[in-house]
């Protein structure tokens, strides 16, 4: 049988993603044509030329990083670790078990600010942020990336989705993110089922439209509600949250809670202030993983 071939640009003009046939001796003919040009194989179905950075944030996580690392696939093209003046041996672990990672020491302090170094300091066309602690698995990073080669902007994670889900969702936790997340889809008539979550992925070109510009764990939820503010094309797709392998997390629920509730006053009332509507599209892939 012979499978169709799918080629299409992307958001760059020269990014062309490919999906080869299924038969085994069209996928070879596909791999060897791919490999001879400037795409990098993905898996056996999937290639692509975009770049991709992943972006961790770190605060005295050498234990956790081999575990981390290890889910990372070959294919991502630069990983950047941000780290907040760590104590123990995260930055000699991160060069050890990837000799070519790009480090940044944080000036300031907090996941926002962490974010916002690691994004700066990134080259690759896709940007992709994910926790240092092993509960964001890396395996599922190609549901990102084929969905913004698909066509979206900004991708979320979502642990409520078909197919996501949470080791370590506390009920406090559950309940704050479900009232927070019911909020901003009240407010903003989004339609996103999981608000605070950090694994998130998006095209590096609309990093000035994000204009992200907060310190804290708010961080994710005003890149969720600018991507919808700007009318970018939002995906969500499934992920599954692990528990902590190592340490204790740095999540303060009230304290954090309160100030992810002001940067939403804060966003609805500019959002007023420009009587704009969101455009945003939100639809749900739910994608296999591939080694």
């Amino acid at each position: 049988m012979v499978a169709s071939r799918w080629l299409t640009s992307g958001p760059r003009g020269r990014h062309m993603p490919v999906l080869v046939p299924a038969a085994q001796h069209e996928v070879a003919l596909a791999a060897k044509a791919i490999t001879s040009g400037t795409y990098m194989p993905v898996s056996e179905v999937l290639a692509l030329s975009a770049t991709v950075s992943v972006v961790i944030p770190t605060l005295n996580e050498a234990e956790n990083l081999p575990h981390v690392f290890a889910a990372v696939p070959s294919w991502v093209t630069e990983v950047v670790i941000v780290d907040g003046r760590s104590v123990d041996d995260t930055v000699a672990v991160a060069r050890r078990l990837r000799p070519d990672v790009k480090i940044v020491m944080q000036a300031g302090r907090g996941k926002g600010d962490a974010l916002l170094a690691g994004f700066a300091a990134s080259a690759g066309d896709i940007i992709v942020a994910m926790d240092a602690d092993g509960s964001t698995d890396g395996s599922e990073i190609i549901r990102f990336v084929a969905a913004l080669i698909a066509g979206a902007d900004f991708v979320k994670g979502s642990r409520f989705a078909c197919g996501g889900g949470s080791a370590d969702l506390t009920r406090s936790r559950r309940f704050g993110n479900k009232f927070l997340g019911a909020l901003v889809n009240c407010l903003f008539g989004t339609h996103y089922t999981d608000l605070c979550y950090g694994y998130n992925a998006f095209w590096a070109r609309h990093l000035d439209t994000l204009a992200l510009d907060c310190a804290g764990f708010e961080v994710e939820t005003l890149m969720n509600i600018r991507a919808a503010m700007a009318g970018l094309r939002v995906h969500e797709v499934p992920s599954y949250e692990h528990r902590r392998v190592y340490g204790v997390s740095n999540l303060h629920i009230v304290l954090d809670g309160w100030r992810i509730a002001k940067v939403i006053v804060r966003e609805w009332r500019q959002f007023r202030r420009d009587a704009r509507r969101p455009v945003t599209d939100l639809i749900v892939i739910d994608l296999p993983l591939t080694d």
